[in-house]
C-alpha cells in the first residue's frame, strides 16, 4: 500500500469544504483530523466529510500522527497559526497570503528553515490546465519572446452581496490583498520573479454602504487604497501592468495577456483552475482558442498541497512554496510602499519559477 501523510485541518469555515471534498482523491495524503475555534464547525466538516477526528487546535498540533497541516484561519491569523505548526514540528500549507506583511512572511519562512520543515501557501490555481497549457505555450515559443504583460482584476467591491464584507476594506483587505495573489503568481509563473516595482494608488470612495441583507444600510469606513496600477519589471526582462480594483462598475479588459515577438497570449481567469487559453499570432486576424494541454481544469483546489505532501514523503521540490508566496506578498505590499513613496522600489525578495506540471498528472497519479 501506498504511504500516505497524515495532514490535519486548522479552520473549518467556508473554504475548508472544496479541500475537505478534493484532498481524499489524491493516494499521497490522509485527512484525518480537523480543528477550529468553534468546536461545532469542527464537528460538523468531520461528519460531512469522514474525518476520523474533530478536535481543538491544542489536541490537533499535540498529536505526532499529524506530518502535515493545512491552515485555513483568517488572513491576519495566518502567520501566528504558521507559527503555532511549525513550532509544533509539523510541514505548513496556508490559504493566502503567507501572513500580512513581508517581516512576519519571512520570520515564518527562517522558522522553518531552521527547523528543517516546509512552507507551502495558496493559490494553486495556476496548476491548473489552464494556466498550464499557458506555460506550456510561451515555453514552446507560440508567442515568440515576451516583452510585455497585462493583468486586470476590477469590479465594484463586494459589499452589494457579501454578508460581512467588511474585510475587504481594512488593513490586509483590498482588491490587491483580495484578489492579486491570484494575478501575481500566475505573472510569475508564466515569466519568472519581478525585480522592481512601481505604481500609485488611491482610495476612491472612504465610506461603502452595504447592500446585502444581513447588514444593509450599514456603513463601511474604508482604510486601504482600493484602485492601485502596478508596474513590474520582470528578471528575464519585459515589463508587465497590473490594475486591481474595487472601484470599476463595468469593463471588457482581458484578466492576463502576455505580448511577444511574434503573438499574443491571452491567458484564461487565474482565480480559475480551467478556461480557454487564446492566441493571436503575427498579423492573424482572428485569435485562436487552444485545447487545453493539461489536467485539472475544474475546480482543483488542494492540488498544491498534494504536490507538498508528495514532497514530504520524498524530501523533493513542490509548486506552491512559501518563497514563491513570499515574493508574491513582496512584490503587492511594494507596489502599496511605492505608491505611498513615490519611488521605484528594488524587491528584497526572490524565488525559482515555478516548474511546469507534467501533463498526465490527475488527482490517482499522487
Amino acid at each position: 500500500m501506498m504511504k500516505t501523510v497524515k495532514v490535519g485541518v486548522i479552520g473549518c469555515g467556508n473554504i475548508s469544504g472544496i479541500y475537505l471534498e478534493n484532498c481524499p482523491k489524491a493516494r499521497n495524503m490522509e485527512m484525518i483530523a480537523c480543528a477550529d475555534l468553534l468546536p461545532d464547525r469542527a464537528k460538523a466538516q468531520a461528519e460531512k466529510f469522514g474525518i476520523p477526528k474533530a478536535c481543538s487546535v491544542e489536541e490537533l498540533l499535540q498529536d505526532e500522527s499529524i506530518q502535515l497541516v493545512l491552515n485555513l484561519t483568517i488572513p491576519k491569523a495566518h502567520a501566528e497559526v504558521n507559527r503555532q505548526i511549525l513550532e509544533a514540528g509539523k510541514h505548513a500549507y496556508v490559504e493566502k497570503p503567507l501572513a500580512v506583511t513581508k517581516a512576519e512572511a519571512r520570520e515564518v519562512l527562517a522558522l522553518a528553515q531552521n527547523r528543517g520543515l516546509l512552507v507551502g501557501c495558496a493559490p494553486d490555481t495556476f496548476m491548473g490546465a489552464g494556466l498550464q497549457t499557458c506555460r506550456k505555450l510561451l515555453d514552446d515559443g507560440w508567442i515568440g519572446k515576451p516583452v510585455a504583460a497585462t493583468a486586470f482584476m476590477m469590479n465594484h467591491g463586494h459589499e452589494h452581496w457579501h454578508p460581512e464584507p467588511e474585510f475587504y476594506y481594512q488593513a490586509g483587505g483590498g482588491p490587491l490583498f483580495d484578489m492579486g495573489p491570484y494575478y501575481v503568481t500566475a505573472l510569475v509563473h508564466l515569466l519568472g520573479p519581478v525585480k522592481k516595482v512601481s505604481a500609485m494608488a488611491q482610495m476612491s470612495f472612504p465610506e461603502r454602504t452595504i447592500l446585502s441583507d444581513k447588514k444593509f444600510g450599514q456603513t463601511v469606513q474604508v482604510e486601504v487604497p482600493t484602485h492601485i496600477n502596478g508596474i513590474m519589471e520582470f528578471e528575464a526582462g519585459g515589463i508587465g501592468n497590473i490594475i486591481t480594483s474595487f472601484d470599476v462598475w463595468g469593463h471588457e479588459m482581458p484578466f492576463i495577456e502576455i505580448y511577444g515577438s511574434e503573438g499574443t497570449l491571452r491567458c484564461p481567469d487565474p482565480n480559475n483552475f480551467g478556461g480557454v487559453p487564446m492566441v493571436k499570432r503575427g498579423r492573424d486576424e482572428e485569435w485562436s482558442a487552444i485545447p487545453l494541454s493539461h489536467g485539472f481544469p475544474g475546480n482543483s483546489r488542494g492540488i498544491g498541497l498534494a504536490d507538498m505532501a508528495n514532497a514530504v514523503m520524498n524530501s523533493g521540490s513542490f509548486r506552491a512554496q512559501g518563497a514563491l508566496a513570499l515574493h508574491v506578498l513582496d512584490i503587492m505590499q511594494s507596489f502599496l510602499e511605492s505608491a505611498e513613496s513615490g519611488k521605484h522600489l528594488e524587491l528584497e525578495s526572490r524565488c525559482e519559477q515555478p516548474q511546469p506540471m507534467p501533463r498526465n498528472m490527475s488527482w490517482e497519479t499522487w
